[in-house]
């Protein structure tokens, strides 16, 4: 009788402590669920462009429309030969409409000696950044031929960018994460905790920026992630 009562005691017994240990683990994990730690890591490189757009603008003023168009298709002839020669393919050069103002149009303009200005815009657009930049150098030997180009303006400004950034991003993702866990690993050590795993990342928030105003064809790409770890002791 006393064997038979052996095994249903042993297996309570048994059945407790599984009981117990589940409840101790599941009061462990309660406790330490909230011990978390965020952080944020930072990843950043200078990278030169890899495109640019470079809107040469030029203007013709008087008074006789047909005479600005001559005046202005031979300009635009000088400008392209002058891109061609300097490298520039063909199909990277675009030739914009002629645009027309009308000065008589105008209430508040009076007294001026011509009627008509003709704005002409020529377009680079191009990959190869350094052999543009070289162009835009020598842009004064277009006043040689008589061309007189005008001054960046708000609308036709010269444009660098980095189109290549999707090629980077894996890389300097993982960088980011792993300066996180730097900063994550000397947080646990000063709080007298241990790393766990990873509970919540994001993707990342990524900027391309000029590395300064006088630098625009260097850029700055920027990545700022947030990493939030679970600790232990």
């Amino acid at each position: 009788m006393k064997e038979k009562m052996i095994i249903p005691a042993a297996l309570i017994a048994l059945s407790v402590f599984c009981l117990g240990w589940f409840i101790k683990a599941g009061i462990d994990d309660f406790a330490s669920k909230d011990r978390k730690v965020s952080v944020k890591g930072l990843a950043e490189q200078e990278v030169p462009a890899d495109k640019v757009t470079w809107p040469i603008v030029s203007k013709e003023v008087g008074n006789d429309l047909p005479s600005l168009y001559d005046r202005i298709a031979a300009t635009q002839s000088k400008i392209k030969a002058f891109l061609i020669k300097g490298g520039v393919k063909e199909n990277e050069i675009s030739l914009g409409a002629p645009q027309v103002a009308d000065l008589t149009a105008r209430e508040y303009e009076t007294n001026k000696a011509y009627r008509y200005i003709v704005t002409s815009v020529v377009t680079v657009t191009s990959n190869n950044v350094d052999q543009v930049r070289q162009l835009i150098a020598k842009q004064g030997d277009l006043l040689r031929e008589g061309v007189a180009i005008t001054g960046d303006s708000y609308d036709n400004q010269i444009q660098y960018e980095f189109v290549a950034f999707k090629e980077m991003k894996p890389k300097m993702m993982q960088e980011a994460i792993e300066n996180a866990q730097v900063t994550a690993e000397q947080f646990a050590k000063n709080s007298h905790s241990k790393l766990n795993k990873i509970v919540s990342a994001d993707q990342g928030q990524f900027s391309i920026e000029n590395r300064d105003e006088y630098t625009p064809w260097i850029k700055k790409v920027r990545v700022v992630t947030t990493v939030t770890y679970s600790l232990k002791d």
